[in-house]
């Protein structure tokens, strides 16, 4: 069995959630403390030796190719003016991969943009990671993914439990427990109400797949607006070969969402040893004088 060793990032999305910011800049790009979105998903890659990394982008994304570019400029600056430390952080980021670009074209749902990357994936399995999706560094889940899908060879989703009323905002997968522990994929449905949602259990950001994925893209009929939905992909993929689940319960912030987005921001940032215990400080003098005023 292949290492797996190649990442897919859809990067193609409008960021409509995140409007007005998003009108202009990558939702990719919006910064949790000091760094952008997705420079969070690609180091998680790099953890977990997947370093074969393709971007699928779109229209007004050239600011992440330019990221994770080298500098000359920059690094010239900060060489003259002896900021070593900020020297580092910089060069670091134009190695953290091997990351590739190719272009969606026109947004036609997840399953359209994962399908861009068939010609780069070949028949090799390959993990998809999606950028409003950030982990804690230390998140199992993707290394738990890549340790069931090299027992068995097939496709693994990431599953996590969400209030019922929550699951209309995801995709949802119905499983059965095998009897050595393992989660068997039996229906997955995009989106369901919540009366008439098989499961609480939500598909998350973090996708491996077998390369018959394609196939099922392809073989799959456009949906609402025209868009291809990757939920709709893995119903067809299941049809032909087992797709296995791993629930995982935290570490995981949804960045597309206003309250998560800000969530992710303290959280991450009460992580840090450098500004952590500073900001604590502030949080507590704030929540302090709003309890003061009320």
């Amino acid at each position: 069995m292949s290492k797996v060793t190649k990442v897919v990032i859809p990067a193609a999305g409008l960021g409509t959630r995140f409007l007005p910011a998003t009108k202009a800049q990558p939702k990719e790009m919006l910064p949790v403390v000091d760094k952008p979105a997705i420079q969070y998903v690609i180091e998680e890659a790099i953890r977990n030796s997947l370093t074969n990394i393709l971007v699928v982008t779109g229209r007004g994304k050239r600011s992440i190719e330019d990221h994770f570019d080298q500098s000359f400029e920059l690094e010239q600056l900060l060489v003259e003016s002896g900021r070593q430390n900020e020297l580092e952080l910089v060069r670091a980021i134009s190695t953290l991969g091997n990351i590739h670009y190719i272009r969606q074209g026109r947004p036609l749902g997840l399953g359209h943009a994962v399908l861009a990357a068939k010609a780069h994936v070949g028949t090799e399995p390959f993990v998809t990671m999606l950028a409003d999706d950030i982990m804690t560094e230390d998140s199992d889940l993707l290394q738990e993914m890549l340790k069931l899908h090299h027992r068995t060879g097939f496709s693994v989703l990431s599953l996590m439990e969400v209030p019922r009323e929550q699951i209309r905002l995801y995709g949802c997968a119905e499983v059965n427990t095998a009897a050595d522990g393992t989660l068997h994929v039996v229906s997955v449905v995009e989106k369901p109400e919540p009366s008439e949602a098989p499961s609480t259990l939500a598909i998350t950001g973090r996708y491996l797949f077998t390369p018959e994925i394609f196939t099922a893209i392809e073989n799959t009929p456009s949906g609402k607006n025209g868009e291809f939905q990757l939920t709709d992909a893995i119903a067809e993929l299941s049809r032909t070969q087992p797709v296995l689940g791993v629930v995982f319960q935290r570490g995981r912030y949804d960045i597309g969402d206003k309250l998560e987005y800000l969530r992710a921001v303290v959280e991450m940032a009460l992580m840090r040893e450098d500004i952590g215990p500073a900001f604590a400080a502030e949080l507590r003098a704030i929540m302090a004088r709003e309890f003061q005023e009320s």
